[in-house]
């Protein structure tokens, strides 16, 4: 379906498989990363044919995050006024292409093996589900390495994991396990390796891929939309989002099933 240096995607049964494709870095990130993933998932957005994304990674690990040395080429960074205003920019780019992530109408499960640090935290933080096979690593590395952590994950991990726990792991820094990320909710399954992992993202996405698309991208929609606003303002606008499309196509069709006791075909209209 698509490639570049940093990824490639395959789209099956209105699956599109997302893989990070530099196994050589261990999947770092660089600046071109960023605009890469934010055109990408855009795309993603657009794309009629697409109703689930799963985020997946080549090589050993998952990714290790920023890559710090060609990062720091690239930006030029020497303390020089143009230079901080570039790094800011910079900061604001990549922020810019994790809330592509998290906004795009479809779906992202992560299927996270191996290795995820730092950056990599923060991708999946923007993720709808994450899953890991028994030998992931996390890490929110950035307090070790004297960065304050900037694209996302402080804003994001405390809603999906509690604030205790999250405070924890970003003042640390510490590594932890797939079996502690399970126990605080960072993952929802822990596979016993790559291969049950990718089949249980497989059966997940799929699952979400035979469902109305336009009602999974509202129920995405109203998710953030009550994170971010309350509880009673996400009530009004739920409320809103259903008289604005029920009655719809595949409402009907999801009843005229259930009545013929078949599998709905849902054409998201």
């Amino acid at each position: 379906m698509n490639s570049s240096e940093y990824f490639n995607v395959e789209l099956k049964d209105h699956i599109a498989w997302f893989t990070l494709n530099r196994p050589e870095k261990r999947n770092t990130m660089t600046v071109g990363f960023f605009k890469a993933l934010h055109d990408q998932f855009v795309q993603f957005d657009e794309d009629p044919d697409v109703r689930v994304i799963v985020m997946k990674a080549a090589g050993k690990s998952f990714c290790a995050g920023l890559d710090l040395v060609e990062a720091s080429s690239e930006l030029q960074i020497d303390g020089k006024a143009d230079s901080r205003e570039g790094l800011r920019r910079f900061i604001l780019e990549a922020q810019e292409s994790m809330n592509s992530v998290e906004r795009c109408r479809k779906p992202v499960i992560a299927a996270v093996h191996s290795h995820c640090i730092g950056g990599g935290v923060n991708l999946i933080c923007a993720c709808d589900i994450r899953i890991a096979s028994r030998d992931a690593i996390f890490s929110v590395r950035e307090t070790r390495i004297g960065i304050i952590c900037d694209v996302g994950t402080l804003q994001r991990l405390p809603h999906i994991i509690g604030h205790g726990w999250a405070n924890e792991l970003s003042l640390t820094g510490r590594d932890f396990t797939a079996d502690e990320a399970l126990q605080m909710g960072f993952i929802t399954r822990r596979c016993e390796n790559q291969e049950e992992l990718y089949k249980e993202a497989g059966k997940l996405a799929t699952e979400i891929a035979n469902l109305p698309p336009l009602t999974v991208h509202g129920t995405k929609d109203v998710i953030l939309f009550s994170r971010d606003n309350g509880v009673h303002a996400g009530l009004q606008y739920v409320a809103q989002k259903n008289s604005a499309q029920v009655p719809s196509e595949d409402m009907f069709e999801a009843l005229n099933a259930f009545v013929e006791k078949r599998r709905p075909e849902f054409k998201g209209k």
